[in-house]
């Protein structure tokens, strides 16, 4: 049997060429072409988990891919999820961080693990998050006064 150890790209790129030869036409288990095929798929799944490593989506990418999946709007997320469709859109911006209580809510309702959710992710702007708390403010301290 001539498999090696995968080491380099190049060792991967072999390995994943001669394994593709028995995609077409998938050799019995125990024949000498099925214990290779096994040992070339099992070195091809060791190199990639080692080197090819698919890290953790950041959570407003997974939001956005979910919602794409499900065909939802932010406006049905928002009635699903109990959160207003305002802080929806602020958080799928970049604008404001997800609050433990939006995970708890957004989680079951895409399918997504909480864990997917709780990563912290840059914010585009952290001084707008502040200006619109304040215009806020004024609006409300203007409709006090009048």
């Amino acid at each position: 049997m001539d498999v090696r150890p995968l080491k380099t790209e190049a060792d991967y790129d072999w390995a994943l060429a001669e394994a593709g030869k028995y995609f077409a036409s998938e050799p019995a288990r125990g024949t000498p072409h099925g214990d290779r095929f096994e040992v070339l798929l099992a070195l091809i799944e060791n190199y990639e988990t080692h080197h090819h490593a698919v890290g953790t989506p950041e959570p407003v990418a997974a939001i956005k891919v979910r919602m794409e999946e499900k065909g939802m709007t932010r406006r049905r997320l928002s009635l699903e999820a109990g959160i207003a469709e305002s802080k929806i859109s602020e958080v799928l911006n970049y604008i404001r961080p997800l609050s433990l209580g939006m995970i708890r809510s957004l989680a079951p309702i895409l399918d997504l693990p909480e864990a997917v959710l709780i990563p912290r992710y840059p914010l585009k702007d952290p001084t707008k998050r502040t200006a619109l708390r304040r215009t806020r403010r004024s609006g409300a301290e203007a409709r006090k006064r009048a």
